[in-house]
């Protein structure tokens, strides 16, 4: 197990956990966000690649529709 931030918040995730993993836990649905990982921009072609770290900074924004 490594410890990451994810929005501020320290979890730990098994070393393996892609960046899609830690999404489809989160619950948020990946077409309608933007991650940041160590204060840069992650494509979303690399979600399912993207591995952590110990100590990596995730955030994640995600997108509200409305009017």
């Amino acid at each position: 197990m490594i410890t990451i931030e994810f929005n501020g918040v320290q979890s730990e995730v098994d070393e393996k956990t892609t960046m899609e993993d830690l999404l489809r836990l989160a619950k948020v649905e990946s077409r309608f966000c933007a991650v940041e990982l160590n204060l840069e921009i992650l494509p979303k072609d690399h979600y399912a690649s993207q591995v952590f770290c110990d100590g990596d900074k995730i955030e994640v924004v995600t997108l509200v529709g409305g009017g």
